[in-house]
């Protein structure tokens, strides 16, 4: 009898991100269940992965009624199904599955942090948001960072003392070398979005201010009124409740010519083959996919000092590293590049040989099967 698995996360999609086609690779070995909010996505990983779907309606934001629910209803879900492991991903997820599989007794209680919102939080919501994060480690009995700045940050800030690993370089979802590629089918998709010989930078990811989207477009306007020709790509969608834009940099964005906002993409490869340069001037992250898959394109970076980012980008090899919130370092690197072309094309033929090396998938899964067996057997 497979023991059974249950990887749970606050909405489905996070679920269909992070395990995309790992869940049906790890059915050979487990009964595995999808948990998650009810949705689309849910429905499509029970097509696509081909494992037993579980519904339980989870808030992504505080909300104590609404929490006190979800608990419940998660209660419920593990004294039913009685897993061996629950393994969460995603804040709330981690924090109501770690508290209703402690209190059912579940063997193995798993969370992976594959971000920390505190650490840019002040006030009370700083303080919320450690608490909530100190009781997901204390319900769990393993947790693990996905990269070494989230591992600092949790032992730095006292939220938890139990052991932590990354597993293998760091990342959860690692990156498909293959479909990663410059194939002929995404170099002639990639001609029709190509403006010749003009240089071009590329943003995939939301449009919010934690993004650095305000600087990014600051410094275009700045480049561009000091004659330099280029022009930047934006893919990606706005959060106008969560974390909107500055109306000065919606008002350029939707106007300049040398911007172009191309919305989201389910397909990114073409535009990052049509691009020179990925800027991610992130005020945090985990472990910025983003800039693992600009790399196995053959992209340098530019991206801020934070968590994942700088262990991913080394300085002056596969991109360089600027301090987040700082326009005049954006700035003067985003100019560098223009000017140094011949830099950019070094960096460009060494960013896939690295990014091959640390996150290929089959690797990063495998360590995660690794850990797996390895609790088991202590069980």
């Amino acid at each position: 009898m497979k023991p059974k698995l249950i990887r749970a996360s606050t909405v489905p999609g996070s679920l269909a991100t992070f395990c995309k086609g790992f869940l049906k690779e790890l059915s050979d070995e487990y009964e595995v269940i999808a948990l998650s909010s009810p949705g689309e996505d849910l429905k499509l990983i029970a097509e696509c992965e081909n494992v037993r779907t579980i519904a339980v309606d989870m808030e992504r934001h505080i909300s104590l009624k609404k929490d006190i629910v979800s608990l419940y209803n998660l209660i419920r879900v593990f004294c039913k199904e009685k897993p061996i492991i629950v393994h969460s991903i995603t804040p709330k997820a981690g924090l109501l599955c770690m508290v209703a599989a402690w209190l059912m007794r579940v063997p193995l209680r798993v969370h992976t942090f594959t971000g920390l919102v505190f650490p840019t939080s002040y006030g009370l919501k700083r303080r919320i948001l450690m608490l909530t994060d100190w009781i997901t480690c204390i319900c769990a009995t393993h947790i693990i960072p996905e990269g070494e700045g989230v591992k600092k940050d949790l032992l730095t800030n006292s939220i938890t003392k139990k052991e932590l690993k990354v597993l293998g370089y760091g990342n959860v979802r690692g990156v498909d070398m293959e479909h990663y590629a410059r194939t002929k089918a995404v170099l002639d998709e990639a001609m029709k979005v190509r403006t010749p010989g003009i240089f071009t930078f590329i943003f995939i990811g939301r449009l919010v201010r934690d993004k650095g989207i305000n600087e990014l477009v600051a410094v275009a306007r700045c480049l561009y009124e000091e004659g330099f020709k280029f022009r930047v790509l934006l893919l990606g969608t706005f959060e106008e409740k969560l974390d909107p834009l500055q109306a000065e940099t919606r008002k350029i964005l939707f106007n300049a010519e040398y911007i172009d906002f191309v919305g989201r993409k389910k397909d990114v490869r073409p535009w990052l083959v049509a691009s020179d340069v990925l800027v991610f001037p992130s005020y945090r992250e985990g472990f910025p996919n983003v800039v693992l898959e600009a790399g196995a394109m053959g992209l340098p970076s530019i991206v801020t000092d934070i968590n994942g980012s700088r262990e991913i980008i080394q300085q002056d090899f596969n991109g360089v590293i600027i301090p987040p919130h700082n326009i005049d370092a954006l700035y003067r690197a985003m100019k560098d590049f223009l000017e140094n072309p011949q830099k950019v094309n070094k960096m460009a033929s060494v960013a896939r040989k690295i990014i091959g090396e640390r996150y290929e998938q089959s690797f990063v899964r495998q360590c995660q099967k690794n850990f797996y067996k390895k609790i088991l057997e202590a069980v």
